[in-house]
């Protein structure tokens, strides 16, 4: 490990981290090493005695900010062999001229897609909603979140919203929503998404295992019928790092070229 890499233990007790516990200062350290690369992917770290010696910290606190580490997916243990950093997932592309669902994206390309549900349920309906989706104040809506994950790495949290008329009972949702929505003839045929750059917060970085600050991609996407109503509204949240979204780009035909000469 390089004299660079061996600063994120050297410098626990330093200041500068608004008196957190050590263990704390030690996990933050290690994720910020993991972010810009001082330690990359595949990098082993030394033994917690080690990192306890280098530190001056108990390995008890060297354990629990390794164990935190662990189960949100930023280091990796191998019995037997040691600590490790997680390995990144291949990059992940997706076009922009195709509304397809994520069960789907990711059955084409091999991978074993499964949520971990946050939210199926029936509200009342916020401004936004009510705005986006067309509804009244006396009108329902019906809310899916969760986690989306493939092969095991978890790639995206999703928050749709849809009128309550349409999808009655959520916890029906048990795969694709595309392919409910298409059971009772509602699936969307065209969608508008807007894309936007986010740097991701604790919350959100914990439940992607990346770590704080991350660089995460905003998403949101609203879906319509034939008819040219709306069906759907969804915000996500993407890790910066597993997804490229391509866009074909086409001249305009000839008289419109002609008109701009």
């Amino acid at each position: 490990m390089s004299d660079l890499a061996e600063q994120i233990f050297s410098t626990v007790k330093d200041g500068g981290q608004n008196g957190a516990p050590l263990y704390i200062r030690l996990k933050r350290n290690i994720e910020e090493a993991v972010l810009r690369g001082i330690i990359s992917p595949g990098d082993a770290l030394p033994s917690e005695r080690d990192i306890a010696a280098k530190a001056d910290v108990s390995r008890v606190t060297v354990r629990k900010a390794v164990q935190d580490l662990v189960r949100g997916g930023i280091l990796v243990q191998r019995h037997g062999s040691g600590t490790f950093v997680a390995p990144r997932m291949e990059r992940v592309e997706q076009s922009l001229s195709r509304l397809t669902s994520f069960t789907e994206d990711m059955a084409r390309r091999g991978l074993n897609a499964r949520s971990v549900w946050f939210d199926r349920g029936v509200y009342s309906p916020s401004p936004e909603e009510m705005m986006v989706l067309g509804l009244s104040s006396n009108e329902m809506v019906a809310r899916i979140a969760r986690l989306r994950i493939a092969n095991e790495t978890p790639l995206a949290i999703e928050r749709a919203s849809l009128s309550a008329t349409v999808l009655p009972d959520p916890t029906a949702v048990s795969g694709s929503l595309y392919l409910a929505l298409q059971e009772t003839g509602h699936r969307p045929i065209r969608a508008v998404q807007r894309i936007s750059a986010t740097n991701l917060g604790e919350a959100d970085a914990e439940l992607l295992a990346v770590p704080i600050g991350s660089a995460g991609l905003n998403i949101e996407r609203i879906s319509y019928l034939a008819s040219g109503k709306v069906i759907e509204f969804t915000r996500s949240i993407y890790r910066g790092d597993t997804y490229d979204f391509v866009a074909e780009l086409r001249l305009g035909d000839a008289d419109d070229i002609g008109e701009r000469r």
